[in-house]
């Protein structure tokens, strides 16, 4: 089976980092290139991070390209309280062998959606501000790409602030050009990947599976594990993993054609994705909003592909 050409964007903090480890083994698509972006931590963090995962994955092939240092407006947001000072739960790796690529990260999804012509899935992790520059700059880019898939938002609520997620939050300009682009636009907000958890008892068995991959996956979590405790949630929400396992198969998820835009104005509510889903006032239908899973199938998935690096 042909594959279809993945760039990963992505702010690379702990469920980044596991996420990155879940693209090689995926059933239909195949990671091309990592683009890395400020947003859980600084650019120069997340851009050593996504090069000491790829080595981690034995995925030294993929190049990093780094990008945007900070949103397109205003000051930039971190999460380290949630991540840790260097993104990985303050977890040591080797330093990587190998250095990023010199060309900018919007350059690169440009230059990756001509290699492609048409058939580029672009999946962004992180701020949406590189994605943006790269429209900005290149005009016809939107129509270049076969879909984005966004880890941000959320249909309802939020959690840096009571109505935005930390995704769009940080950049609500970019996120906003990003959704009105004309692009086929797939949300993976809130409303799906807080219901895409592991327990601490499931991440146990993850590390028992006993591959460095697996065991990583587990530690690399032990700190937004205690993070989510705060909260009492039952375990910790693998945000960005199930944005790509979604990107990869969306059989198990509920997917819903709605109107979406980007509150970038609003005093008490900068950064709130406002959509028509549950409104009886329609906007333009511009994006799809993924807002259930299968939370035992999302399981399972993590599960098969970790057994993989043991194999």
């Amino acid at each position: 089976m042909n594959k279809f050409p993945m760039l990963l964007d992505c702010d690379t903090g702990v469920d980044d980092a596991v996420a990155i480890l879940l693209t090689k083994y995926l059933n239909t698509l195949e990671l091309v290139a990592v683009t890395t972006v400020a947003g859980n931590v600084e650019v120069e963090h997340t851009t050593r991070n996504s090069l000491q995962v790829l080595e981690l994955a034995g995925m030294t092939h993929i190049p990093v390209y780094p990008g945007a240092e900070k949103p397109l407006l205003g000051e930039t947001v971190t999460a380290h309280h949630v991540h840790g000072q260097n993104g990985l739960n303050d977890m040591v790796l080797p330093q990587p062998a190998r250095k990023p690529e010199h060309m900018p990260a919007w350059d690169a999804i440009y230059e990756y959606a001509k290699k492609y012509k048409g058939e580029l899935v672009v999946i962004a992790i992180g701020p949406l501000t590189n994605l943006a520059l790269a429209i900005a700059k290149y005009k016809e880019l939107p129509q270049l790409l076969k879909r984005i898939v966004i880890m941000g938002g959320a249909a309802v609520g939020g959690n840096v602030t009571p109505c935005a997620e930390f995704n769009v939050y940080a950049d609500p300009e970019a996120a906003d050009m990003v959704f009105t682009c004309g692009a086929p636009v797939y949300m993976c907000g809130l409303d799906v990947t807080m219901r895409s958890y592991l327990t601490a008892e499931e991440l146990d068995e993850l590390a028992a599976l006993g591959s460095k991959q697996a065991v990583f996956t587990r530690d690399v979590m032990q700190g937004i594990l205690k993070f989510y405790r705060t909260y009492k949630l039952g375990g910790v929400a693998f945000h960005d993993p199930v944005t790509v396992l979604y990107a990869d198969d969306d059989s198990y998820f509920q997917t819903d054609h709605a109107g979406v835009r980007v509150e970038t104005k609003g005093e008490l509510t900068r950064g709130k994705t406002v959509t028509d889903l549950y409104s009886d006032k329609q906007m333009e239908h511009n994006a799809y909003v993924v807002t259930n899973v299968d939370r035992d199938i999302f399981k399972k998935r993590v599960f098969e592909i970790m057994v993989k690096y043991g194999e």
